[in-house]
């Protein structure tokens, strides 16, 4: 019997009500524990991109020579949110939000030499799942990693987009204020990695959200089939990082 797209929905909104009320956030209660937080998400401020670069991939022309997109206004949406996420306005500069992380990290005491050793092998063009398994990333970063390529690499464009909407930018922004809500760490003694989250909180919600949702009616012009793969694609998102925040959550009570 073929599932419903009400019954999907139905399922991707209590899947998302839990991630978003995860133990892993009031979990943080000291420094150590935010750097061991932020040593594993990392990972996933990195794979966002890979997302973002294979709908921009799609929706855009990349190739030369040019030649105009088939659906503006969905070459429009992901153009805007692209914008935001490579070369967005910090107190930096213009910088990527990866950056920026890498900079709030690194303004606590966090270790990047793991993500770092993992980019340099990635310019250098070795596979993810090699360089994840090289710099000794923990199986549960591997598995999350693996999942996200997976999905870039051999999903289908409006997969792509319900992986990216529902699993990312549907869910960051109360992640996020859950995180800045429950925490033991005073916002002030971490300024950067508080404009991270709330910058992230304004974007996602106000402006990459909304440009996220448009992008999936403009794909899938509501074509059952293709909402239903849209909507299985964000839980299956949502279920990958259920399973992160987890195995994060084991860490942390295992290291106080």
């Amino acid at each position: 019997m073929t599932t419903t797209v009400e019954s999907l929905q139905l399922t991707l909104k209590a899947k998302h009500d839990l991630l978003t009320n995860h133990a892993v956030f009031s979990a943080i209660r000291t420094q150590s524990d935010l750097r061991l937080f932020m040593e594993w998400h990392v990972f996933a401020v990195w794979d966002f991109m890979s997302l973002v670069k294979r709908l921009q991939a799609d929706l855009t022309t990349t190739s030369i020579p040019w030649y105009p997109p088939a659906n503006p206004n969905a070459a429009r949406l992901i153009n805007e949110i692209v914008l935001g996420e490579e070369s967005d306005i910090t107190p930096h500069g213009a910088m990527t939000h990866f950056e920026l992380y890498l900079s709030a990290m690194k303004e606590i005491g966090a270790s990047t030499r793991q993500i770092e050793q993992f980019l340099g092998m990635i310019r250098k063009g070795v596979a993810v799942p090699t360089a994840l398994k090289r710099v000794e990333a923990l199986a549960p970063i591997q598995r999350f990693v693996n999942s996200t390529i997976a999905t870039c690499l051999e999903g289908q464009t409006h997969q792509v987009v319900g992986s990216f909407f529902y699993g990312r930018e549907n869910v960051i922004p109360e992640m996020f204020q859950a995180l800045l809500k429950t925490w033991s760490i005073a916002p002030e003694s971490v300024p950067e990695l508080n404009f991270y989250l709330e910058r992230h909180i304004e974007v996602d919600s106000g402006d990459h959200g909304p440009a996220a949702q448009r992008m999936i009616d403009e794909i899938t012009n509501n074509d059952p089939a293709q909402i239903r793969e849209v909507l299985e694609a964000g839980i299956h998102a949502i279920d990958e990082r259920h399973q992160l925040w987890d195995s994060l959550l084991a860490a942390l009570q295992q290291s106080s």
